[in-house]
This record gives structure tokens, sequence and C-alpha cells, in this order.
């Protein structure tokens, strides 16, 4: 027996957020961040290291390896997208902004897979609000447009999305493919052929970007759910769901063995109550507005999924969220791998909107007026302070933190920014108006001021971050020293102790031809006239090469990181 919808929705309250309205919404959180940076620090450079080897071809396409070392993870498809991008863009493009082109695609790919899953479910009867007596209740495909129209402003408006969407690396490849899955499993009672390629391309892309496990195991609870699925489809129908993907976890299992992608990378439960608290913050600021609204939706829903009818959708996600967050408690990575519930936690976040009370979605908007036009209002002061010098005190914070780094204006991003803050307002007027709107109102600011920041962020303190979060102004400083000790020097350089990411800086914007040491000098690494050396091992330096051979010239710190010094070396002229 199906038990009573919570949802009463009128017909009044599904106005569909006009197209143009929605492409330029999601236009403006992907986009900001393509463009006018380098490669940052972290995972992003390391992943770049990979790219660029593949398209010079220092590396092998089904066994990337940079200089001896392979990568954190087994994923193949994320390091070819990006090699085959940086291979095909014109010289006038930079590698690391090529790079990030089909990466930026696939954060598109996850906005719209989330949409239209979000639709499908939305369209199964037991999602359906109540049918009135007389009738002006909302008809099944306006409601799901509606709710698919908040679902992708709720997964804008997750704090922990900004950071790890905009970078190029293997998790935001998974996050689209497990929105591709998501969407997969969600339509397939209404298009099997559109499932099967969704499918197809989700669990794949999956095995190829890192996570076959993950995949198959994704594969095979929804395959369950789908079995024991009484009310969207016959039984017949449901076998047959069941068998397609039993089918599918088992391609991707075979692939996974084929290509040896399997890695082990699970540890045991934490046991220190410090440990849960740090994951438990992580929790709450990574998939804030999302999980409190997704725990509402499982309270007020609760009879439609704590049953033995129970309602698709709302299992389906509860089963996607279940399972990332779940591997989230179980690896190193808890942050890369929580960005993966985004999806499935904004579809149960969407499905709390026609149950919400006025008094709730109130204050949803006036704590998110307050948040968000804070920030705001703290990006905007410490640029004036960065180009005018005041207010005095932001302006000496910047100088202090990042010594070395020079303001500069740039006009496009300036206009950006203020058309962007504009815009902010007129929402802020908008939603306040004393007149009904959509179901989607409540998530409107919340997506806003999410998207606002980032892409202040991402105009006016740009430079700033670029300085901060990349390596060029590092690699420059070095070769201003090198100039200094030895103007014509040659761009060969060892190095001792650095990592991926610091010897693809030296090679990529030095143009240097870097030989790691590990105990063989190779015939090029013998001629070298330039040695790198990380602080911290410098007492070791003399098991690899004779001591007497070098000069100590000095100790280069990276700009804005103390915990990151290399030492400089230059060969002994021989008498």
């Amino acid at each position: 027996m199906t038990q009573p919808t919570p949802a009463i929705v009128p017909q009044s309250a599904v106005r569909r957020l006009p197209r143009v309205a929605l492409w330029l919404f999601c236009a403006a959180y992907v986009l900001p961040g393509l463009m006018g940076r380098e490669p940052w620090k972290g995972n992003e450079f390391t992943a770049f290291a990979h790219m660029l080897a593949l398209a010079e071809g220092h590396s092998q396409w089904l066994n990337p390896m940079v200089w001896g070392q392979v990568p954190e993870l087994d994923a193949l498809l994320p390091y070819w997208l990006g090699a085959w991008a940086i291979q095909l863009a014109p010289s006038w493009i930079s590698a690391g902004m090529a790079a990030r082109v089909p990466f930026a695609m696939l954060l598109g790919l996850t906005l719209a897979s989330t949409w239209y899953g979000v639709y499908y479910l939305a369209l199964s009867p037991q999602a359906q609000p109540v049918a009135f007596a007389f009738g002006g209740e909302a008809q099944p495909k306006d409601y799901a447009r509606t709710m698919a129209d908040g679902a992708v402003l709720a997964l804008i408006a997750c704090l922990g999305l900004a950071l790890p969407s905009h970078e190029a690396t293997p998790i935001l490849a998974q996050l689209a493919f497990v929105g591709c899955a998501f969407f997969g499993v969600a339509a397939l009672p209404y298009h099997p052929r559109y499932s099967l390629s969704a499918l197809t391309t989700g669990l794949l892309g999956l095995c190829l970007s890192g996570a076959p496990s993950f995949a198959v195991l994704m594969a095979l609870g929804s395959g369950l759910l789908c079995l024991m699925d009484r009310e969207s489809t016959t039984r017949t129908t449901a076998r047959q769901h069941a068998l397609l993907l039993l089918g599918m976890s088992l391609v991707a299992a075979m692939l996974s063995s084929v290509l040896d992608v399997w890695h082990w990378r699970l540890m045991p439960m934490h046991r220190d109550g410090q440990e849960w608290r740090s994951v438990g913050r992580l929790l709450a600021w990574f998939t804030w507005p999302a999980w409190p609204l997704a725990i509402w939706t499982l309270w007020r829903w609760r009879r439609q999924w704590t049953s033995l009818h129970w309602s698709r959708h709302l299992v389906l996600p509860m089963w996607f969220t279940a399972l990332t967050v779940g591997t989230a408690l179980l690896t190193q990575s808890s942050e890369q791998t929580l960005l993966l519930s985004l999806p499935a936690l904004a579809t149960l976040a969407v499905f709390a909107l026609p149950t919400l009370r006025r008094s709730v979605a109130a204050l949803i908007d006036w704590f998110t007026l307050l948040f968000f036009s804070g920030c705001a209002f703290i990006v905007w002061v410490v640029w004036i302070a960065m180009q005018t010098g005041w207010p005095a005190q932001p302006a000496a914070n910047v100088a202090r933190l990042f010594p070395g780094f020079t303001p500069s204006f740039t006009a496009l991003g300036f206009f950006v920014a203020t058309v962007a803050t504009a815009v902010w307002i007129w929402l802020v007027v908008w939603r306040t108006a004393q007149h009904r709107h959509a179901l989607w109102k409540s998530l409107v600011l919340p997506a806003g001021g999410a998207a606002l920041c980032w892409l202040l962020l991402t105009t006016l303190w740009l430079p700033l971050l670029d300085f901060a979060r990349s390596y060029k102004p590092w690699v420059m400083q070095v070769q201003a020293v090198m100039a200094q000790q030895a103007p014509t020097s040659s761009a060969c350089v060892m190095t001792y102790g650095l990592n991926t990411g610091q010897m693809t800086a030296f090679h990529y914007h030095g143009g240097f031809d870097v030989h790691p040491l590990d105990g063989q000098h190779t015939p090029q690494a013998a001629s070298c006239e330039w040695l790198l050396v990380d602080y911290d091992l410098r007492p070791d330096l003399a098991t690899v090469v004779q001591l007497n051979a070098w000069v100590r010239v000095r100790t280069i710190r990276r700009p804005s990181d103390n915990d990151e010094d290399i030492t400089l070396y230059h060969r002994r002229r021989q008498p």
C-alpha cells in the first residue's frame, strides 16, 4: 500500500526556472577559475604532472608515471583527458588552462545529470504531491521540472563543491561519473536506452577514474533496490533492471581486472574521539546546506521509506549517500570521497521543499543573506585594501601573509565582480518581496550566494590566490637567484627530496630539464650545474652526491608557505 505523500503543492508553485537563467546560473559557477590562473599546488598540480608527461610523450598511457613515481589513484581516463586537451590546444592556450577545459565540461555534466536524475525521480507516483478534491494540484511534469531546478540549486549551494569541482583532478571525474550513474538508475523505468548509455558512461568511467570497487558496489546495490521496487515497475521489469545492473557490474569488474586498476584503499574505523569530531566537522560544513534539508526530508517522508512499499525517490539517493559517506569514513582522503555524495544529498534536500514551513524557509533565507553578504563584503574590503592601502589593517595582513605579492588591477575581473554583486542584490530584493514564488525559491539565495563568493574570489582575488597556491612565483624566485649566481648556466637541474608537483613546477614554469637523484647518476644528470634539495633532507645529501663538488648558494622559501623550503647548490668549478 502506498503511503500518503506529505507534499501539498498547487500548480501555482511549480513555475519553471527560466532556461536562460538556469544556464547563466550554471555558467557563472562553472566558468570562474577556468582562465587566468596556473595549476594550483596539491592534488591539481600532481594530476597535471601526469597529464603533461603523457602529452609530452614522457609517460606510458596505460601506466602513467612521472620520474619513477606512480599516481596516488590508479586513474587513467582523467589523465588521458587532460593530456589530449593539452595536445589539441592551440599554442596561445597554456597547458594548464587546456587541461582544465575537459574538467569544466565534467562539472557541467555533473549538474546536468543531477537535473535529469531528480526529474525522473520526481515523476515517480510516490513522489507526486497530494491530489486536491477539486483539482489544482501540481501537474507531474511541471512538478518534476521544478524539483529538478531546485536540485541543481541545492548542489551549487553546497560549500564543499566549490574548490574540488574547479580543479583538474580525478575526483572531479569521479563526481561526474557518479552523477551519470545516478541519472541512469533514476531513469530506468522511463527511458531504458538513455539509462543504459548513462550507466555505461558512469560505471566504466568510474572504473577508469580510480574507483572500480565503488562502481561495482554502486551497481550491485542499485540492482538490489530495483529488484525490491514494488511500486514503480512490474515485477518482470524490475527483474530485468536488476539483471541489467548486475551485468553492468560484471563488465565493470572485468574491465578493472584487465586494466589492473584494482586497489584497496580502505582503512579501519577511527578509534580516536578527536578523529571522529574532525570527520563530523567536515561533514557539517562540506555538505552544508544540503544535510539539514536532507534530514528534514527523511523525517517528513519517513512513511515512504520505512515501510515495505518504499519510494524510490528517497531510497535511491539514500543508498548513494550512504555508500559515499561510508566510504569517506574509511579512507584517508575523506574530503575528496565525500564530494561524491553531493548529487544524492542535493536530491534528498530538494524533496524537503514541498514540506517546508514558512518560518523554516524564512530562517534559511535570513541566515544565507547574512552569511554570504558578509563573505562578499569581506572580499570587497580586502580587495580595496590591496589596491589602495586602505583600510590599513587588511592591507598589512596581506603583505605579512604573502610577502612579495604585488596587487594588480584587471578591468574585466572588476566588471564581472561588480555585475555579480549587483545581481546578488537584485536576488535579495526579489526573494524578500511579499509574493509567492516557485518551490525552488528557498534555494535561490544559498545557490546565488555560493556562486557569488566563488566568482568574487576568482575575479577580485585571483592574482592573490594564484600567487599563494601556484608554484610559479617560487620557480621565478629560484631562476632569479640562478641568474645572479651564474648568468650563463644551463637549464639542467638535479633534485633530491622534491615531490612530483615540485619537480613538474620547475619543468613547466621554468623550462628546466629535471633529473631526480635516486642513487644512480644518469649521463644527463652528470652534466647538470644545479642541484635543488629539500631543506629537511640536507643532512642526507652526502649519501647521494659528493658534497665537495657542490657549493651551497642559499635556501629559498616558497612565498606564502613556510614549510616548503629548498636549498640551491651550484656545481663547483674545476680549477
